[in-house]
């Protein structure tokens, strides 16, 4: 594989096509769902005065959300070119991902929902939207543990295993972890 393509039965180089559409289909739904639809359901995006009355609560907000959104696309990125698949569990990848944040912690997607939540929630003062953020991190830790690290330490065994003794789950590490290959 270079660079997003993979060598077909002929030895020519093709496009990562499939990851990069079941991607953007599951994108659509499951995480646009979570950060867009539900949030907007709860507070109509209606700004309501600061919390706390502090203006810079809107502009943390803002920043998280922004980061956010940065850091998830490049996750996507990284499961469509470095794992050869969707972060979707039907269309897993071919290969433990382990480049850029994923080398300071071991779930940069989650995060980076959970950032793009509460920026919703801090820039349009809604406790409600926060309260949302709150659900969403015990569900997706819940998830995480109860079947993605099995799962993955079914497919990837000894890879995944030395990956977790490495890589912290929630809290990224400031030291970037360097694999071994």
């Amino acid at each position: 594989m270079t660079g997003g393509r993979s060598l077909s039965p002929e030895g020519h180089e093709r496009p990562a096509w499939g990851p990069l559409i079941g991607t953007l289909v599951f994108v659509s739904v499951v995480p646009a769902s979570a950060v867009l639809l539900v949030p907007y359901l709860l507070s109509g995006w209606e700004v309501q005065p600061a919390l706390l009355g502090l203006p810079v609560f809107r502009w943390l907000g803002l920043a998280l959300g922004l980061t956010g959104s940065a850091f998830f696309v490049d996750f996507c990125r990284r499961f469509v070119v470095e794992g050869r698949g969707t972060p979707a569990p039907i269309a897993p990848t071919e290969h433990l991902v382990l480049g850029g944040p994923f080398r300071r912690v071991r779930n940069p997607g989650y995060l980076s929902v959970l950032a793009m939540v509460i920026g919703q929630g801090l820039f349009c003062g809604s406790t409600t939207v926060l309260a949302y953020a709150a659900v969403l991190a015990v569900a997706f830790h819940t998830f995480v543990v109860g079947y993605e690290e099995p799962t993955l330490h079914r497919q990837f065994g000894a890879q995944y295993d030395a990956y977790c003794r490495a890589v912290p789950r929630w809290v990224p590490r400031w030291h970037a972890h360097r694999p071994r290959h």
